[in-house]
């Protein structure tokens, strides 16, 4: 399994400010090795974020996203002590959720 997510949930104004730093490799399956041969794809695909288990954002990525993507988002209506949980699937099927509260 992949190392936890860094996420930075923060009051500001009438929501919170989200930033997540994911750990992850996305690999587009166009490089190749030192031996020739091609480095099979590996990228996330499915980003969801929910808030108090309500979800809030959904993206669908693929292969033009960099490793460790960063991302940053505001949802309307947060406040502090609320929580907020990022979850993501890439094409391998594996899995990642962590959670954070908003300060």
């Amino acid at each position: 399994m992949s190392d936890p997510m860094r996420i930075r949930a923060q009051v500001q104004g009438s929501g919170a400010v989200v930033r997540v730093l994911m750990s992850h490799e996305m690999e587009t399956g166009q490089r190749k090795h030192a031996a020739g041969k091609t480095i099979p794809a590996w990228h996330i695909t499915d980003v969801t974020a929910t808030l108090n288990g309500k979800p809030v954002f959904t993206a669908e990525w693929g292969p033009a996203v960099a490793k460790n993507p960063f991302l940053q988002f505001t949802v309307k209506g947060a406040k502090a002590g609320d929580r907020i949980a990022i979850s993501w699937k890439d094409n391998h099927g594996d899995t990642r959720t962590d959670e954070a509260t908003v300060a």
